[in-house]
């Protein structure tokens, strides 16, 4: 089911009735779906910020609830990394109701436990997972699948997110595609330190362009700001 135009398209995700927004720019040439982490939602402040960037840059975007609202309730279910990568693969599967976005080079980008979910997807999809990007993530959660990703991978810690670093280099040495792992310094696990979520913003930009589709110069500065 879906409402409104579709540029800033409200959707619900079968078969669990979860609620996402679509948002397709003129011309997008690939579809980059989020995975929010835990105690977020589709509305995530940091994640529409890289939405919004990846839109400029003439990717379609899909952000959207992981868990019904009495699942939330259950802090379990934030970390049931099995259940997340389940509705991420929903939402992957409900492209087909928006035309030629199931066709198109498609990216992941994970948060937290998210990323998680993310990785998961990736290492089950296969080829059909042309990119993955990962914020704050907790890649160690995908422990059993990390070396069957083929996906290349971008890893962006904060520097000043302590544990999570060494996590994310452990999770790096086992990930099989072309991988890297980028350090945003002085940051924290949310990236609120000023610049902060603006590097986390030009690196996914950079990667998703370079294995989805060729960035737009304008906007990637743009999102340097």
């Amino acid at each position: 089911m879906r409402s409104g135009s579709l540029d800033g398209q409200e959707l619900l995700i079968p078969p669990t009735g979860l609620g996402g927004t679509l948002q397709v720019p003129p011309g997008a040439q690939s579809v980059v779906v989020f995975a929010h982490g835990s105690g977020s939602s589709r509305f995530s402040v940091r994640n529409k910020a890289v939405a919004d960037a990846l839109n400029a840059n003439g990717m379609a975007t899909l952000l959207f609830d992981l868990l019904t609202a009495d699942e939330e309730a259950d802090r379990a279910n934030v970390f049931d990394i099995a259940l997340l990568a389940e509705r991420l693969a929903d939402a992957i599967r409900s492209l087909k109701d928006a035309g030629t976005l199931a066709m198109l080079p498609l990216g992941l980008f994970g948060a937290s436990t998210g990323a998680a979910a993310a990785l998961v997807v990736a290492a089950a999809l296969g080829e059909r997972v042309r990119a993955v990007v990962s914020r704050g993530g907790r890649p160690d959660l995908a422990s059993g699948v990390l070396d069957r990703v083929r996906a290349p991978t971008l890893l962006i810690v904060g520097g000043a997110d302590a544990g999570v670093i060494e996590l994310n280099e452990q999770a790096l040495a086992r990930l099989k595609g072309p991988k890297a792992l980028e350090i945003v310094p002085g940051a924290s696990h949310l990236f609120p330190e000023p610049g902060a979520l603006d590097a986390v913003i030009g690196h996914a930009v950079r990667w998703f362009g370079q294995y989805l589709g060729p960035p737009r110069a304008t906007a990637v500065a743009g999102a340097k700001r």
